[in-house]
C-alpha cells in the first residue's frame, strides 16, 4: 500500500513538473541571431551568434534550437551543437539549459568554404521539461542574406594573356593622348593644328600658345564571363570545379583593374540566383564600391546557362556605345561563333582579348 502511495505521489509530482514547467517553457523566451558580416570571401572565417534569453521566474530545463543552414557553412565543432550536413543543406541544432531571467550568448566559429547567396529564413525552437511530457514547439522568424564572394585566383596561376593584357594597357594609357584631358600649355611649334591653339594663353606670354593634352586617366573595360564547358553545352554545368576556378580568374580580372582605379564593367552568362537581384550585367564604375557590386553578381551566379556565350557578344555589339573600349572574354575555349561574335565587337571600335583560365576543355579550342 505504502508503494502504492509512494508511485502515485512521484507520479503526481512527474505530472505537475510537467504542467509547470513544460507546457509553458517557451513562454518568455526569446531568441535573436546574428553574422558578424553581411558579405564576406569564400574561405573567410565568419561568427554567428545566437542570444536566447528567458525572461520568466521558472527554469527551462532543455531547450533546443534547431536551424536550416547552406552546406557551404562549415561549423568548427562544439560539444553543445549537432550538424548533420546534406549536399546542399544542413541541419544545426543547439541546446540549452536556461536559469530563470538569465540571458546566454553563444558563438558559433564558422568558415564559409564555397561562393553564393544565401537566406536564411526561420528556426524551430522546442522546449520541455525534465521527462519530456510536453514538448512544444514553434518557428521562429530569423531573417538573415549572406553574400559570399568568389576567392580571388592568385596572382602567380593567373593566364599569362592577362599579364600582356596588362602591359598593353600601361602603353596605351601613358603614350596615347586624350584629347579631354588638359595639363596645361607649350608654344607653337610648326604642324600643330590650329583648334589647339590656347588664345588667352597666348595673349598672356605674347606668343602663341597650345593646349598640352595628358593621358587618359580613365580607361574602360568590359569583364564578359562564360561559364559553359564546351561549345555542346545547352544547360547545366557539369564540372562546378572549373567553372569556380573561371569565376576566381574573372574575380581577380575585377580586383585587380578596379583596385588600379580603372573604370570596368562585368556581365556573365549564367542564370542568376533567386536571391539576388542582379541581372546579369554590371555596369561601368570605378571604386571599392564597384568591386563589391561586382563580386555580389559573381557570388549570384548559378551553375546554369542562361544563353549562349556567342549570343552576349553579339548583343554587347549591338549596344552600339559611343567610344572603343576594351573587352576582356574570361572563356575556357573559343568556338567559330565565339570568335565570329568577338569580331562583332572588334568592328565596332572596340579591342578584344581573351583570358583563358587555367581549366580543362573540351570542345572547342584554346589560344
Amino acid at each position: 500500500m505504502e508503494l502504492l502511495l509512494l508511485l502515485a505521489v512521484c507520479g503526481a509530482l512527474v505530472y505537475a513538473q510537467g504542467l509547470v514547467l513544460g507546457k509553458g517553457s517557451l513562454r518568455g523566451v526569446k531568441v535573436s541571431r546574428r553574422f558578424s558580416e553581411e558579405a564576406c570571401y569564400a574561405g573567410d572565417r565568419l561568427e554567428i551568434v545566437e542570444t536566447i534569453e528567458n525572461a520568466k521566474g521558472l527554469p527551462v530545463p532543455w531547450l533546443r534550437l534547431e536551424t536550416m543552414l547552406p552546406a557551404s557553412i562549415v561549423f568548427r565543432g562544439r560539444g553543445d551543437t549537432s550538424v548533420s550536413r546534406g549536399r546542399i543543406y544542413q541541419n544545426h541544432t543547439s541546446l540549452f539549459t536556461l536559469q530563470p531571467r538569465v540571458k546566454i550568448v553563444r558563438t558559433h566559429q564558422t568558415t564559409c568554404v564555397s561562393r553564393g547567396v544565401f537566406v536564411m529564413e526561420t528556426a524551430s525552437l522546442t522546449g520541455g521539461d525534465l521527462f519530456s511530457i510536453h514538448t512544444p514547439s514553434i518557428t521562429l522568424s530569423l531573417p538573415h542574406k549572406l553574400t559570399v564572394y568568389p576567392a580571388p585566383m592568385e596572382e602567380s596561376v593567373m593566364p599569362d594573356s592577362w599579364r600582356s593584357w596588362q602591359g598593353e594597357l600601361e602603353v596605351r594609357r601613358w603614350i596615347v593622348e586624350d584629347p579631354f584631358v588638359v595639363s596645361g600649355t607649350r608654344a607653337y611649334l610648326p604642324g600643330d593644328a590650329f583648334n589647339r591653339i590656347d588664345w588667352k594663353a597666348s595673349a598672356r606670354s605674347l606668343e602663341l600658345q597650345v593646349r598640352r593634352h595628358g593621358h587618359t586617366a580613365d580607361p574602360r573595360a568590359m569583364i564578359l564571363l562564360n561559364i559553359e564547358e564546351s561549345e555542346m553545352m545547352w544547360d547545366r554545368v557539369t564540372r562546378p570545379g572549373d567553372m569556380e576556378t573561371t569565376i576566381s580568374c574573372a574575380a581577380s580580372l575585377a580586383a585587380g583593374m578596379l583596385g588600379r582605379g580603372l573604370s570596368a564593367g562585368f556581365a556573365h552568362n549564367a542564370v542568376v540566383s533567386r536571391y539576388s537581384d542582379d541581372t546579369g550585367r554590371v555596369e561601368f564604375g570605378s571604386g571599392s564600391g564597384k568591386l563589391d557590386e561586382t563580386l555580389a553578381s559573381m557570388a549570384a551566379i548559378e551553375p546554369r546557362i542562361r544563353m549562349p556565350f556567342y549570343e552576349l557578344l553579339r548583343r554587347e555589339a549591338e549596344l552600339e556605345l559611343s567610344d572603343g573600349m576594351d573587352y576582356l572574354l574570361v572563356t575556357a575555349f573559343r568556338s567559330d561563333r565565339i570568335m565570329e561574335a568577338a569580331a562583332l565587337l572588334e568592328q565596332s571600335g572596340h579591342r578584344v582579348a581573351f583570358v583563358e583560365p587555367p581549366v580543362r576543355t573540351k570542345g572547342g579550342r584554346r589560344s
